[in-house]
């Protein structure tokens, strides 16, 4: 009976350094510092989360960002207000209502609707949007994708280019002219295509599943030039 009872005080004793000691590293992560400085687009990230304006980074502005990043899936999550967080600020501003500027046709039948300005795009049938607006990189100078109304004329899920070293383009939807909607392995925050509209390939499967033969494509804008930037904690 006394070895139980020995027994049960030195298991105690245990757990509960344990979880002391479980407790102070938990602490520590949440305590960590979050270094990075002032990013290009500092003030943009303070209004969208509600923070104070003032265009200067601070510990709670990190954290903030940081959060942010994470939710949507950008590495490293490190709380700098570079140009792809900029990017997926955007992404998350027009998701509430991506159509409010009424550029792209509200009909009875789908439409994917194309913002070269904000590069991003989206799916909608009527008011009803069947895909939420996700991020996009368009065509570079000299390679432009192409505004106007189109339709979906060619769908290829394990496309490879013709034109460009077959590089590959999974879940292609041709709409004009060579130009398609294509999944992208590369950064789609850095430089331009040559006229496709890329996207992350896990958007572009999703596409797949939404978009059919003939539905019209209506792309409308400028692309915007890409704002250098020195990088994290300068």
């Amino acid at each position: 009976m006394r070895t139980y009872r020995m027994w049960r005080v030195v298991t105690a004793a245990a757990v509960l350094v344990g979880a002391v000691l479980t407790g102070t590293a938990a602490g520590a992560v949440e305590t960590a510092a979050c270094t990075a400085g002032t990013g290009p687009y500092q003030r943009q990230l303070e209004r969208y989360l509600r923070l104070p304006e003032d265009g200067r980074q601070s510990p709670a502005d990190c954290r903030a960002i940081s959060a942010f990043q994470t939710a949507n899936g950008l590495v490293p999550a490190n709380g700098y207000a570079h140009y792809p967080t900029y990017r997926m600020m955007l992404v998350a501003v027009a998701a509430r209502n991506p159509n409010a500027a009424r550029r792209c046709p509200v009909a009875s039948y789908r439409v994917a609707c194309v913002d070269l300005a904000r590069q991003l795009m989206w799916v909608q049938k009527g008011n009803r949007v069947l895909y939420s607006p996700v991020p996009i990189r368009s065509g570079r100078d000299g390679y432009e994708t192409r505004t106007g109304t189109h339709r979906v004329y060619l769908r290829h899920r394990d496309h490879y280019s013709t034109l460009y070293n077959r590089s590959p383009m999974p879940y292609s939807q041709f709409f004009d002219g060579g130009q398609a909607f294509h999944g992208s392995y590369g950064d789609l925050f850095k430089g331009g295509s040559h006229g496709c509209v890329n996207l992350r390939v896990s958007d572009a499967r999703r596409l797949w599943g939404v978009l059919k033969q003939r539905d019209r494509v209506v792309v409308w804008g400028v692309r915007p030039g890409v704002v250098r930037e020195v990088g994290p904690g300068a």
